[in-house]
């Protein structure tokens, strides 16, 4: 009898303590699969489990799966810089895709213009170029003044039509620009060549806006005398291209 109550005291009290060390090598094995899941596909949100699930394991507390709402992580920790960078990936591929769009349509535009050039045999004179800031067209300033003269030629009335009905489909802003050489002018219409290549830019402007489908407000019109060369000034041929108006078809999405 006394045998039987000894043995049933005993079984009572059962060492229990392996237990402990069971339990943690379970929430190792936890916070290790967890980890494995993770790396497999990284994003914002799984790390932010990660480190919460981390949290839990090593610390102690409610789990990210018992926890309807996860606390939101801290500001410039490695969560927030991923889903910062994640943001700015999305936005960056966007701002590709626009680009890519808009430097067809500056292509297709180019493309009208350079078959007029080519019928009306102005390949010497015009020259049209797709930049990253937009469509060029350069225009050298015989085949629009005289001279030392600001007024557009009659001639070249034509060539500012057709401009104008190219920019009719687009709705971008345009700039157009005057140059000049750097042989000095002093007349009494234009004391410099500030003066000059200002007087063209805005000549040739008020032409194209004689074509009432387009909107004015997009238009602007600057000189720039002699200070932006595009050739050498110190011979007659590169004199002669830097004489030029500019057609600048900005983009709306340049590629910064």
């Amino acid at each position: 009898m006394v045998k039987r109550k000894k043995q049933h005291q005993q079984e009572e009290h059962i060492n229990e303590t392996w237990l402990i060390p069971y339990a943690d090598l379970l929430t190792l094995l936890l916070a290790l699969f967890i980890v494995l899941f993770a790396s497999s596909r990284l994003d914002a949100q799984k790390f932010d489990q990660l480190v919460q699930s981390m949290t839990v394991a090593f610390n102690g507390g409610t789990g990210f799966f018992q926890s309807p709402n996860p606390l939101p992580a801290p500001p410039n920790s490695p969560v927030q810089t991923l889903e910062m960078d994640h943001a700015r990936t999305a936005e960056e591929r966007e701002q590709e895709r626009r680009f890519l769009h808009e430097t067809r349509e500056l292509q297709r535009l180019k493309a009208q213009l350079d078959v007029y050039i080519d019928q009306t045999n102005l390949e010497g004179k015009l020259e049209t170029k797709v930049t990253d800031l937009g469509l060029m067209i350069t225009i050298l300033d015989n085949a629009l003044f005289d001279s030392g003269s600001a007024e557009v030629r009659p001639e070249a009335r034509e060539l500012a039509a057709e401009i104008a009905k190219l920019l009719e489909e687009q709705p971008r802003e345009v700039v157009i620009s005057g140059h000049t050489d750097n042989v000095p002018i002093n007349t009494r219409e234009f004391p410099s060549n500030w003066e000059l290549s200002s007087k063209r830019a805005l000549n040739f402007m008020k032409i194209i806006l004689e074509n009432k489908k387009l909107d004015p407000s997009k238009f602007s019109a600057t000189g720039y005398g002699e200070y932006r060369p595009i050739a050498d000034n110190r011979t007659a041929e590169g004199r002669a291209k830097n004489r030029r108006v500019e057609v600048s078809i900005l983009r709306n999405y340049p590629n910064d």
